[in-house]
């Protein structure tokens, strides 16, 4: 039988798996639902290409001069290996679990950026119903205080006190509208921080074990051959058909293995500790929080002594009967009116604070 001629431009051996998993090993980004579906369909395209690449055989022609003095011969055939055949799918297994860690990624990645900000729109909109409420309650006293300064038992002037409450009141409604409508919150998911980081580890883990299971297929390999020659000069007879078989398996093999699955390990100890990584972004979130809730806590704990020594004063004052009486009233009211909205929001965060720290981490 004359020698298969080498092939030319095919994908084979260690450099056709090399190349597929580089096609898989492409960075994921933050991304929507719509961002995740055009990745996952350019991963599964690439995946699919490289797929089709090996799992189809390569067609063969050539010319051969024999070196047992024979005429030349034109050979023609088909070849194909087994190894590349079972890469062909895994290669788009790698590409689907490629496609799983970039979309846990992008959802834990957005739950933790937009974790802060959607809390922050929480607060701000329940301040919002603080400052409403505290408005109406202003609105009643306002409303007895000119009554009283028709009556003569109050100045103009003593009632300025309540429109400069209001001025303030207001001018804390738009501040606060303002901030609720700079803050872009998405939809997140309903799944808690701690659920959506153990997930993208099960993709991330999964996705090195489907690239494992690839590499391990360059430890061995079928190679198959088969067509037909034919003597060309002179071109005599008819032509005889040829087949070849070759088996190949790599002595490092078990090394190499070895090596793989301690990669695996390795890169899932590099992620837990990765600057910028979705792990280590957990931590950040976590640590934001528990700062958070000691400034909370020191700010409530300051408000409510404020708030002692107003109630204190109401207390002493008793039944205003005097014009100076009923002013300094009025100045404890309306300053009561502003410490109750602060007390409501530092209340109010501080409990969506640890609440969001309980149910996530």
């Amino acid at each position: 039988m004359p020698p298969i001629p080498a092939k030319h431009g095919t994908c084979a051996g260690r450099w056709c798996a090399g190349m597929a998993v580089a096609l898989l090993l492409i960075p994921a980004a933050r991304a929507g639902d719509e961002d995740q579906q055009t990745y996952c369909k350019y991963v599964i395209e690439q995946a699919a290409a490289a797929r089709d690449l090996l799992a189809a055989p390569d067609a063969i022609a050539g010319a051969t001069q024999p070196n047992t003095g024979l005429p030349t011969q034109a050979v023609w055939g088909l070849s194909g290996s087994l190894s590349n055949l079972k890469k062909a799918g895994l290669t788009m297994e790698a590409a689907r679990k490629n496609c799983a860690v970039y979309g846990t990624t992008a959802t834990a990645q957005q739950a933790i950026q937009y974790a802060m900000p959607s809390l922050e729109r929480e607060a701000l909109e329940h301040r919002l119903g603080l400052i409403g409420k505290a408005v109406e309650e202003l609105e009643m006293l306002r409303a007895t205080t000119v009554k009283m300064v028709e009556a003569r038992n109050m100045t103009r002037p003593m009632a300025f006190t309540l429109q400069t409450t209001k001025i303030k009141l207001e001018a804390d409604r738009a501040d606060t509208q303002s901030k609720i409508a700079a803050i872009y919150t998405p939809v997140l998911s309903d799944k808690s921080v701690r659920e959506l980081i153990a997930e993208k580890q099960t993709s991330e883990v999964s996705e090195r074990q489907a690239l494992n299971k690839l590499n391990r297929q360059n430890d061995w390999d079928v190679f198959l051959a088969v067509g037909a020659h034919q003597q060309i000069n002179p071109v005599t007879g008819n032509p005889g058909a040829y087949g070849e078989v070759t088996i190949s398996y790599n002595l490092a093999s078990r090394a190499i293995n070895k090596h793989l699955d301690q990669s695996a390990q390795s890169y899932a100890d590099w992620k837990k500790v990765q600057e910028g990584d979705v792990i280590r972004n957990a931590e950040v979130l976590k640590q934001q929080l528990i700062n958070g809730i000691s400034v909370q806590e020191s700010r409530l704990k300051a408000l409510e002594e404020e708030q002692k020594q107003i109630d204190s004063n109401l207390q002493l004052l008793g039944e205003a009967e005097t014009s100076a009486a009923l002013d300094f009233r009025n100045q404890l009211a309306s300053a009561q009116l502003l410490l109750r909205i602060e007390i409501g929001d530092a209340g109010f965060r501080l409990s969506r604070l640890r609440e969001y720290l309980e149910q996530n981490f």
